[in-house]
């Protein structure tokens, strides 16, 4: 039997985090009937997309973020002057590493050669500017000049209703039970059934949960992240949270992963500052603390707060959680699903993907209406991994 005319769309995008939602946004921009579907009431906080702020930095090491990040820079400008709401502020982003770290090195020229505004800080200069963090021997420091903070919640808010705005539709409180693939695909949920001739899965932490009925296992890591807010020893101390930068810890103190640090929006007086990494966890279950934790994070977090903040108390104030959704490599995946092409995957965000979704919005976008990305998508495809796909 037919669908009725409200329940058949030229797209319909699974997920609607930050990513699944720049990528209707960009549908909705090409005059592509969207459909935007949210297993969850709408505004919620079980994914990754939640929380009042996120770092916005071109200070990467690999050479393709930083290039992206230029468009992407562009792209939220043009949100904020088509919304009237303002998302982002630039406070800098300081980077700490050890003397010689190959990563930092790769940050320090990647900024130089795409004319990035950045310095390099000797220990006196990053005390005259930065008094509130240490610079310890055989580390040393940079930053880009123009990162910020930018204002999540808000964000997410943001493009969803310009995408409401231009005509699309967004379903929330609908699980996805069954994806149908064929030249038209058929999408069903705990409340309807939607077709169309593309569909785009951004489903975060609850990727692989979609992707496998349809015949493909991706590597993903689904990781709980402890999100730590810490407070003054001495409340109201000068400038350390009026002159607070976004930072960024590279392997210090013998670490793998990075911790990172933004000033707080969520909690006055407080400041965010988390370990770049978490234990494995299923996001059905993610307040479930069923094991010993394998990653000592929050410890962790205790001793860098000890060396490098002393200002701050080195034992949180408030701790939340959030999901990554981890590839082996961190890097993203934008790809159509290996055997229909009209199903597009973005995901593996690996816990830097929110400052980049204006762009991977538009390239998951274009990658549904079959047209070509600006960027190599090498670095993103599944091709890159050992997967399992099979025809159903």
């Amino acid at each position: 039997m037919a669908l009725s005319s409200s329940r058949v769309y030229d797209c319909i995008v699974v997920g609607a985090g930050i990513q699944g939602s720049f990528t209707a946004y960009h549908l909705a921009k090409n005059q592509k009937r969207t459909l935007l579907l949210e297993q969850f009431p709408l505004p919620h906080s079980r994914g990754s997309s939640h929380g009042q702020t996120r770092i916005i930095r071109r200070a990467y090491a690999e050479d393709f973020y930083t290039n992206m990040m230029e468009e992407s820079y562009q792209l939220w400008a043009d949100l904020e002057r088509e919304s009237g709401i303002k998302l982002y502020r630039k406070t800098g982003l300081l980077v700490i590493a050890p003397s010689g770290n190959e990563e930092f090195e790769s940050i320090c020229k990647n900024m130089e050669q795409k004319e990035i505004q950045w310095e390099r800080f000797t220990k006196d200069q990053l005390m005259a500017k930065y008094p509130e963090f240490i610079l310890n021997p055989g580390e040393v420091a940079c930053c880009d000049n123009n990162a910020g903070v930018l204002y999540a919640d808000k964000a997410l808010r943001t493009v969803q209703e310009q995408f409401q705005r231009m005509g699309g539709v967004i379903q929330d409180g609908q699980k996805v039970k069954n994806i149908k693939p064929g030249q038209v695909v058929t999408v069903t949920t705990t409340s309807d059934i939607y077709e169309a001739e593309n569909i785009v899965i951004t489903a975060g932490p609850w990727a692989q949960k979609v992707l496998s009925p349809i015949g493909l296992e991706l590597p993903l890591k689904t990781l709980r992240i402890n999100v730590c807010y810490w407070k003054e020893k001495i409340p109201g101390s000068p400038g350390l949270l009026q002159n607070f930068p976004a930072f960024l810890g590279v392997n210090l103190n013998g670490e793998e992963h990075e911790v990172y640090g933004l000033p707080c929006q969520e909690y006055p007086g407080l400041i965010k500052i988390c370990f770049h990494g978490g234990n494995e966890a299923d996001p059905e279950e993610r307040e479930l603390q069923t094991k010993p934790p394998q990653i000592p994070d929050i410890q962790i977090l205790c001793n860098f707060i000890s060396k490098y903040l002393p200002g701050l108390h080195p034992k949180p104030a408030v701790i939340e959680q959030c999901m990554y959704t981890n590839t082996p490599d961190s890097n993203f995946i934008f790809d159509h699903h290996p055997l229909y092409k009209n199903i597009v995957i973005g995901s593996g965000f690996s816990g830097h993907g929110f400052k980049l979704s204006p762009l991977v919005g538009k390239i998951l976008s274009e990658l549904s209406m079959g047209k070509e990305p600006a960027y190599d998508l090498t670095p993103f495809s599944i091709a890159r991994f050992k997967t399992q796909s099979a025809s159903l």
